[in-house]
C-alpha cells in the first residue's frame, strides 16, 4: 500500500510540474536562468578545486596518511577513522555537498564502514565561510558583524551534531585500528602514504581528478536549476501562499512575526533566496532573523539534500541519519544563536572600522575581504566554469577516442 501511494505521489507530482511549466513558461525560464547563474558563477568554480583536491589526496594516498596521523583525536571524539578529519576540514571549508561527495569516495575506496560514513555524512556537510561572510552578513544583512554569529553557531552546532552521531549504533561491531606504540605513528603513517598511492601516470589522475569532479557538479547544478524551478512554480500556483498563511498562523501564537512564513518556506527549498528574503522582512528583531537564517543555513535545504541523496546513492550509505541529523543542527544553531547572540554581536567593539554597518557603496572603510572575495568570484568564476568544463570535455573525447 505504502509503495503504490509513494508512486501515486511521485506521478501527480511529476504531471503538476509539467503543467505548471507549460502555463508558465516565462516564469520557468526565468528561475531556470537565475538557477543556472547561481551554479555556473558561483557554485561549480568555487568547489571544482575543493572536489579536485580530495581526488588527488585519495589517490596519492595522503588521506591515508592524515588519517593515521588524526586516528587519536576522532575516533575518541565522533567515533570514526582519523580519515574524517579531512573530510571535516574540506567540507566546512568548501561548502555543501563537499562532506558528502568526499565520505562517499571514502566508502567506495574501503577507507569508512557504512555506518562511519553515515556518522561523518551528518555533520561535514555545511555552509562554506565565504557565502556566510560574503553573501549573507554583507550582501543581505549589510553588516559584517553578523557574519561571526552566524558562522559561529553554525560550525559549532555542526560539530555538536558529530558529538551526538558518535552514538549513531553504537554498539554495533565495527572494526578497530590495531593498537600500537604511539611512537611508531609517524613511521606507520609514511609507510600507508607510500603503499596506498596509486601506480597511474599522472597526467591521469589529473584527468580523471578533474572528470569527476564535473561530473559531480553537473549533477548538483541540475538540482539547483530544478528545485529554483519548483520554488518559483509553487509561488506562481499559489501553494507556497497557502502553506506560508497556515505556518504564519502558528508562528503568530507561538510570538513570532508571520511574515517570516513565505522566507522561511523559500529557505526550505533553496538557502540562498530563503536567507535573502529573511534579511529583507520588515517589523521583525534582528535576533529573530538571525534565528531562522541558523536554521535554514542547518536544515541546508531540500536542493542540497538532493544532491546529497543522489551522491550518496552511488553507495550504500542511506540518507535518513543525515536528515535525522538536519533536524539536529537546526535544534543546536538555532540555541547557539540566541546565546551567543550578546556577546558575538551586541557587545563587540562597535568603533572597530570592520564592524561598521556597510550601508553604501560609498562607504569611507575598505570593503571587506569575504565581500571582495565574492565579488570576484561573480566576476570570474564564469570563465573557470567554462575553462574547467573544456577541459573536462576533451579528457572524455579522449576517452572515447581510445576506446
Amino acid at each position: 500500500m505504502a509503495e503504490k501511494i509513494r508512486t501515486i505521489f511521485y506521478a501527480t507530482s511529476t504531471i503538476f510540474l509539467a503543467l505548471a511549466i507549460i502555463i508558465y513558461p516565462d516564469d520557468s525560464l526565468e528561475a531556470s536562468i537565475r538557477g543556472l547563474n547561481l551554479w555556473f558563477e558561483i557554485v561549480f568554480p568555487s568547489l571544482l578545486p575543493f572536489f579536485i583536491v580530495a581526488e588527488l589526496l585519495l589517490a596519492f594516498g595522503v588521506v591515508r596518511l592524515i588519517g593515521m596521523l588524526l586516528e587519536p583525536l576522532m575516533r575518541p571524539l565522533f567515533n570514526i577513522p582519523g580519515s574524517g578529519g579531512v573530510v571535516l576540514g574540506m567540507g566546512l571549508a568548501s561548502g555543501y555537498p563537499s562532506g558528502a561527495k568526499i565520505s562517499a569516495r571514502l566508502r567506495q575506496e574501503g577507507v569508512l564502514t557504512q555506518t562511519e560514513a553515515e556518522r561523518l555524512v551528518s555533520f561535514t556537510n555545511a555552509s562554506n565561510p565565504l557565502f556566510i561572510f560574503g553573501a549573507i552578513s554583507v550582501g543581505f544583512f549589510h553588516d559584517p558583524k553578523t557574519g561571526l554569529l552566524l558562522a559561529s553557531s553554525h560550525y559549532v552546532g555542526a560539530v555538536l551534531v558529530g558529538l551526538c552521531m558518535r552514538y549513531y549504533k553504537y554498539n554495533q561491531r565495527e572494526r578497530r585500528p590495531k593498537r600500537q606504540h604511539e611512537s611508531s605513528i609517524i613511521k606507520r603513517a609514511w609507510d600507508t602514504l607510500h603503499k596506498e598511492r596509486t601506480d597511474e601516470p599522472l597526467g591521469q589522475i589529473l584527468g580523471q581528478a578533474v572528470y569527476s569532479s564535473i561530473k559531480t557538479l553537473v549533477v548538483v547544478g541540475g538540482f539547483i536549476v530544478l528545485f529554483s524551478v519548483i520554488n518559483k512554480l509553487l509561488f506562481l500556483t499559489g501553494i507556497t501562499n497557502q502553506v506560508g498563511a497556515l505556518l504564519g498562523n502558528i508562528f503568530s501564537m507561538m510570538g513570532i512575526p508571520d511574515s517570516l512564513s513565505l522566507p522561511f518556506i523559500a529557505g526550505l527549498f533553496e538557502i540562498t533566496l530563503g536567507a535573502q528574503m529573511v534579511s529583507q522582512t520588515e517589523h521583525t528583531s534582528l535576533l529573530i532573523q538571525l534565528v531562522f537564517v541558523s536554521a535554514i543555513l542547518a536544515f541546508n535545504g531540500f536542493s542540497i539534500q538532493a544532491q546529497v541523496a543522489s551522491i550518496l546513492s552511488s553507495t550504500d550509505i542511506r540518507f535518513a541519519p543525515y536528515f535525522f541529523a538536519r533536524l539536529l543542527h537546526i535544534f543546536f544553531s538555532v540555541w547557539l544563536t540566541i546565546i551567543l547572540f550578546k556577546p558575538l554581536y551586541v557587545n563587540r567593539n562597535a568603533f572597530s572600522p570592520y564592524d561598521i554597518t556597510v550601508d553604501s557603496e560609498h562607504s569611507e572603510y575598505p570593503s571587506y575581504f569575504w565581500m571582495d572575495l565574492w565579488q570576484w568570484l561573480e566576476s570570474y568564476g564564469q570563465w573557470i566554469s567554462f575553462s574547467a568544463l573544456a577541459i573536462g570535455c576533451i579528457y572524455l573525447y579522449r576517452n572515447i577516442k581510445r576506446a
